[in-house]
C-alpha cells in the first residue's frame, strides 16, 4: 500500500444530484412539516426517483460538524481552550446594493432595513458581504457585522457616469426606455412623442417661430443621445458587476446566495450578458434573490420628484409619455423577476415592508429539505438539464430550488472528470455518504504564534469494493483536505492518493481496524474550517465531511 500526492486516473460516474429545497407559505415563512411523498422531482420534464431525502435545520447541520481539540503535549492547557466552539461558516450571503440606480429616498430606506437586518437577523454560521454596483463602500465576506454596518451608514447614490436624470431640469424629459426605443428600435410612437415635446420646449423657451423646428431637432437628438449613453453605461456596468459578484460568491465553500437590492434596470442590448450571469449562477449553484427596493410604488401621471412630467406636454404626448414610463417600470421589475426565477431564487416586490423582504431573501430558513436523484439516461454532452420540484400538497407553496444542472462534457479524460467531482465536493459543503469516513481534528501549539493542525481521516474498508487479481485486492482512494479561514476564504489543500494492492490477510486486518490517513497543516492561531473529501476509483463514490477548529 503506497501513498502519493499526484493524481491517478479515476473512473467517473454520475453521482447523485443534490437539490436543496426551501418551501415558503403564503406569508413567506419556511414550511417545516413536509415529507418525501410531498415532493416530485422532474428532470427535463420527466419524473425521477428520489434517492435521498432529509429534513435539515441549522441545529442538525451543526451537529454533524467535527470540532478540533488540543493534542496531548500541546502548549495549550485544557483551561486555555476556547469557551465556545467555533461555528461552521456554512452559508454565504452577499448583499448587493444597487447604489447606481436607486434614488436617494429608496436607498435610504433600504440602508436602514439592511442595518436592522445585520444587527438582528444574521446567525453565527452565516458570513455576509456587502457589494455595490458602484464598487464603493464594499466589505468582503466577514463575521464582523460592524464593518458592514459602518459602510451601509455612509452609502450614497452614485450614478455611474455622473449623469443623474433625477437631478436634471432640462425642458425635454424622457426615460432611458423611451430613448432606447428611439435609437435602437426606431419606435415611431416614441419618436413622435419626443419630437412633439421638443417642439413645445422650443416654443416654451421663447425661440422665434422660424427657428423652433431647428432648435427642437437639435434638442431632440441631444436628449436621445444623452439618455442612451447614460443608460447603456449604467446597464453595462451593472451587468458587469453582477457577473463579478457571482464569480466571487462561487469561490465560497457552502450554501451561496446573493440578494440584489435594486429598482431593476433596462437590459436593452445586454440581454445576452444577463443570460450569461444566470448560466454562471446555475453552474455554481448560486441563488440570486432579488428585492425591489422601491417597495410599493405607482407611476404618478403628473410626475414625481424623481421623474417630473414636462409642463409643456399636451394631453396626447403626456398620455404616451406616461405609457413609456409604465412600460419602463414593468421591464425593470421583469429583470429582477427573471434573475430570481432563473436561478431558483426568491423575488420580493410591491411591498413597503423591506425588513420582511430581507428576512425572506437573505435570512437562513428555519428548515430546508435535501433531495437527491440519479439522472436518468444522461449523456456526457455538457448540456444544461432542467430540474423542477413540484409540490404534491393541496396548499399553495412557493418553492426555492436549483433550476437545473450541467452534464459532464464528453471528451474530458477520467482524470479531469474526477478532478471536477472532487473540486465540486470541496466547495459544496454538502454531507455526502458514499463512503464510511470519519473526520477528526487535532492541533498542537508549537509556541505562541505557531501551531500544527492534524486532519485525521478514518476509512472503514468493509463497505469498499476491491478489484481482485493476482492474489491482490486493489482500489485507490483520493483524499483531499482543504483548509479555509473563519470567513470561508480558501487557504490551501492537500491531496493524497492511496494506492491499495492488499493481500487477503492485510485486507482482513484492515477490515477490523479501518484505515487512518493523516494530513498536517502549519497554521497560526485563529479559527479555521476544514473540508474533507474522499473518493474511490472503482465506484467513484464520494464521502465529504466538515470540521472547524479555533486555536487560541
Amino acid at each position: 500500500m503506497t501513498t502519493r500526492t499526484v493524481q491517478v486516473p479515476l473512473e467517473s460516474h454520475v453521482n447523485l444530484v443534490p437539490v436543496r429545497v426551501i418551501v415558503h407559505d403564503s406569508h413567506g415563512n419556511a414550511v417545516g412539516d413536509l415529507r418525501e411523498a410531498d415532493f416530485e422531482i422532474r428532470q427535463d420534464g420527466k419524473p425521477q426517483v428520489i434517492s435521498h431525502f432529509s429534513v435539515e435545520t441549522p441545529a442538525s447541520l451543526a451537529a454533524k460538524v467535527a470540532h478540533g481539540t488540543a493534542a496531548e503535549g500541546s502548549l495549550l492547557s485544557a483551561s486555555g481552550a476556547p469557551a465556545a466552539p467555533m461555528t461552521l461558516p456554512s452559508r454565504f450571503v452577499a448583499l448587493v446594493m444597487d447604489d447606481a440606480n436607486l434614488n436617494l429616498q429608496d436607498l435610504m430606506r433600504m440602508k436602514l432595513a439592511a442595518i436592522r437586518y445585520m444587527n438582528t437577523a444574521v446567525k453565527p454560521n452565516e458570513r455576509v458581504a456587502l457589494f455595490t454596483v458602484s464598487g464603493q463602500n464594499q466589505v468582503d465576506f466577514t463575521d464582523d457585522h460592524a464593518k458592514i454596518v459602518d459602510q451601509l451608514k455612509v452609502l450614497i447614490s452614485r450614478p455611474i457616469d455622473g449623469y443623474d436624470p433625477a437631478t436634471q431640469h432640462d425642458c425635454l424629459v424622457m426615460t432611458y426606455y423611451q430613448a432606447d426605443q428611439i435609437q435602437n428600435h426606431q419606435d415611431p410612437e416614441a419618436i413622435a412623442v419626443a419630437q412633439a415635446d421638443a417642439l413645445q420646449c422650443a416654443a416654451a423657451e421663447g425661440v422665434p417661430a422660424q427657428a423652433q423646428q431647428s432648435v427642437a431637432n437639435s434638442m431632440y437628438e441631444s436628449a436621445v443621445a444623452q439618455m442612451v449613453r447614460s443608460g447603456e453605461v449604467s446597464t453595462q456596468f451593472t451587468v458587469r458587476r453582477l457577473d463579478e459578484i457571482v464569480r466571487r460568491i462561487s469561490a465560497m465553500p457552502g450554501q451561496r446566495s446573493m440578494v440584489f437590492l435594486s429598482p431593476g434596470f433596462i437590459t436593452s442590448t445586454y440581454e445576452y450578458d444577463v443570460l450569461r450571469i444566470v448560466d454562471r449562477a446555475a453552474r455554481e449553484n448560486v441563488f440570486i434573490n432579488t428585492l425591489d427596493a422601491r417597495g410599493l410604488y405607482t407611476v404618478d401621471p403628473i410626475g414625481d420628484i424623481s421623474q417630473p412630467a414636462p409642463l409643456h406636454a399636451n394631453s396626447q404626448t403626456a398620455g404616451l409619455s406616461l405609457q413609456f414610463r409604465l412600460t419602463e417600470q414593468r421591464i425593470q421589475s421583469e429583470v429582477l423577476e427573471d434573475l430570481a426565477d432563473s436561478t431558483g431564487g426568491f423575488y420580493f416586490r410591491n411591498n413597503n415592508d423591506l425588513d420582511a423582504g430581507l428576512r425572506q431573501t437573505a435570512a437562513e430558513p428555519a428548515v430546508s429539505y435535501l433531495l437527491a436523484f440519479v439522472p436518468a439516461d444522461l449523456k456526457n454532452d455538457g448540456k444544461f438539464h432542467t430540474v423542477n420540484i413540484k409540490m404534491l400538497t393541496k396548499e399553495k407553496y412557493t418553492v426555492q430550488a436549483r433550476r437545473g444542472f450541467f452534464a459532464p462534457k464528453h471528451g474530458k479524460t477520467p482524470d479531469e472528470l474526477a478532478k471536477q467531482d472532487i473540486e465540486d465536493a470541496v466547495f459544496s459543503q454538502e454531507e455526502q455518504q458514499g463512503l464510511p469516513v470519519q473526520l477528526n481534528l487535532q492541533y498542537f501549539k508549537v509556541d505562541d504564534v505557531n501551531a500544527k493542525l492534524a486532519v485525521l481521516t478514518h476509512v472503514d474498508l468493509n463497505q469498499i469494493r476491491f478489484d481482485r487479481a493476482d492474489d491482490r485486492n486493489s482500489d485507490n482512494l483520493t483524499i483531499v483536505a482543504a483548509l479555509f479561514d473563519r470567513n470561508g476564504n480558501f487557504i490551501k489543500a492537500d491531496q493524497k492518493t492511496l494506492e491499495m494492492h492488499l493481500k487477503d490477510a492485510t485486507l482482513e486486518k484492515l477490515h477490523r481496524s479501518g484505515l487512518t490517513v493523516k494530513t498536517n497543516f502549519d497554521v497560526k492561531p485563529g479559527g479555521y474550517m476544514v473540508r474533507l473529501v474522499v473518493r474511490d476509483s472503482k465506484d467513484a463514490q464520494i464521502a465529504s465531511r466538515n470540521g472547524v477548529v479555533d486555536i487560541p
